[in-house]
């Protein structure tokens, strides 16, 4: 692990792309600004574990079954019905 000491408006560039810029320290904590490509996911390491264990349980879950539709009884019309207010074809 590299461990770099920032001050409040320094910033820190990870290969080109990535910018992290120590925008404030209040207290214990530090808010960090972070400016990204849009293809490069940027999240926090409790929501990046959730979607890790999310994917993990679609992949081993075993789909739930399709429910089953109904058999018709009559069989349906074979010409397709006009709604109402459907505009005629112009004749020539």
């Amino acid at each position: 692990m590299l461990i770099l000491s920032r001050k409040s408006g320094e910033s820190i560039v990870i290969d080109g792309r990535i910018h992290l810029k120590i925008v404030r320290l209040e207290g214990d904590v530090v808010k960090v600004g972070v400016v990204a490509p849009p293809e490069v996911p940027v999240h926090r390491l409790e929501v990046y574990e959730e979607i890790q264990r999310s994917n993990q349980q679609a992949l081993t879950r075993e789909p739930a079954p399709l429910p089953r539709l109904p058999l018709r009884k009559e069989p349906g019309p074979a010409v397709p019905r006009v709604l109402a207010g459907t505009p005629k074809p112009l004749s020539a």
